[in-house]
């Protein structure tokens, strides 16, 4: 690595504020790394074990002390830097609002967007700045020509603001939904590309593909059913809401028409931020959600006709990205996938504790979840946050049911003890009680 990691922050913290010719947001005291000369010379996996580096991530983040925060396949904390950073550009914004925000911020999207599509792995005509991964998908979903009849294989376990856009566009134009119903976790790839090909007929136009399915974080072989739909002229759409900025990958490499992400999960930019991307000879395919002087064009910024938005949100992504590249996206994945193991593997010998999902980095990332035995998803959730300050989400949803747990590269080891822990006194009490029932 030629560069510290405190000359990195202090020549990359000000790099959007440099193109836009605002003051340099962010000075060297934001980010006090570690002086790591050795960066690139061990593999991300053992990175993923080295604490004192994740102590200084750790540092970077302004969490609670108290409440651990499990649930961030919700929406994920901002480093201290990203937040500085929103919160200048918000205040320089503030000095005369339609000037620097029309005519100063609005500028710098050019930039951000080739940051954005470095880290996509593709071309910055390919991406477009939103809000997050529903409006996106959305606008992919609600600008695709289709007519009645015209069918769209999709699963009962997609995102359900997915599932409704799909089902507006039922009840408005008559396409036809072919649900498939995937038995989760599976480590059986080609039967999953196969479930998704079994349902393609010569009417269908579309797949819709969660890359990473957010109740169980189940990963989905996105690239083996892209393949079997081209061959069949099939459109593929990717949600990619908790895959980008967390899996090793670059979009074009799904073989996805259309992906969708949101970046106030895994990259931690600042909250209702998004990308789109639009392989560029499918640009034309799309009508734009909002109106627009060229609605059907090739330019991909005619799906950006938000009207006012939020400046500063949108300019600290670029700060986001920066703290994410300091990182490394395949020191984070290692990271994430080995706190997510620590736990399963100390819980799930437990009587009564049941995993449901997989272990294996090729089939689920940072998102996992467990159930208890003779206790309802709510109950489970309810009695870790009241009893232990743990926030987790329970998930009921089609044939998933359990509490799903999400740590991030802020967490350590000894966060994940106090989760196990709590499962572990829970189970317990739980089997204690069945005992008493059954006697």
């Amino acid at each position: 690595m030629p560069t510290s990691r405190r000359t990195f922050f202090r020549q990359s913290g000000a790099a959007v504020a440099g193109a836009l010719t605002l003051p340099a947001f962010l000075p060297d005291t934001y980010a006090r790394p570690l002086e790591t000369a050795d960066m690139g010379l061990k593999s991300a996996a053992e990175w993923a074990q080295e604490e004192d580096f994740w102590a200084w991530v750790k540092s970077e983040y302004t969490v609670s002390p108290t409440l651990l925060n499990l649930n961030n396949g919700g929406v994920c904390p901002q480093p201290k830097v990203v937040q500085d950073a929103h919160i200048r550009f918000y205040q320089y914004a503030n000095e005369a609002p339609s000037y620097y925000m029309w005519r100063i911020m609005d500028q710098g999207r050019e930039t951000l967007r080739e940051k954005l599509a470095d880290l996509a792995g593709c071309s910055a005509e390919e991406i477009a700045i939103n809000r997050n991964a529903t409006e996106g998908l959305n606008t992919v979903i609600f600008g695709l020509t289709m007519k009645a009849g015209d069918e769209v294989v999709l699963t009962k376990q997609d995102y359900p603001n997915m599932l409704n856009a799909w089902k507006q566009r039922e009840k408005r134009d008559g396409v036809k939904l072919v649900y498939l119903n995937l038995d989760l976790p599976s480590e059986n790839e080609d039967a999953i590309v196969q479930q998704f090909v079994n349902a393609f007929t010569p009417r269908t136009k579309v797949v819709h593909i969660t890359h990473i399915v957010n109740w169980v974080g189940q990963v989905l072989p996105v690239r083996k059913i892209a393949d079997e739909a081209h061959k069949r002229g099939i459109e593929v759409i990717a949600d990619g809401a908790h895959s980008f900025a967390l899996f090793d990958f670059k979009i074009p490499d799904l073989g996805a028409d259309y992906y969708a992400t949101s970046l106030h999960k895994w990259l931690c930019a600042p909250f209702g931020s998004g990308m789109l991307y639009i392989r560029q000879n499918k640009i034309r395919n799309v009508w734009a959600l909002l109106s627009n002087t060229e609605p059907d064009g090739p330019d991909i910024r005619k799906f950006e006709s938000l009207g006012t938005r939020s400046f500063a949100s949108e300019m600290a992504i670029g700060t986001a990205i920066d703290f994410h590249n300091s990182i490394g996206t395949a020191r984070k994945f290692a990271r994430a996938h080995y706190l997510k193991n620590y736990w399963m593997e100390r819980v799930r010998e437990l009587p009564g504790v049941k995993i449901h999902t997989s272990l294996k980095p090729d089939y689920a990332g940072a998102v996992a979840l467990f159930s208890i035995d003779g206790m309802k998803s709510g109950e489970v959730e309810s009695q870790l946050l009241s009893k232990y300050k743990i926030h987790t989400s329970p998930i009921d949803w089609e044939n998933i049911h359990g509490v799903r747990v999400t740590p991030h590269v802020y967490h350590t080891p000894k966060d994940l003890d106090r989760l196990v822990a709590a499962i572990t006194a829970i189970a317990e009490k739980q089997a204690v009680a069945g005992k008493s029932k059954k006697s």
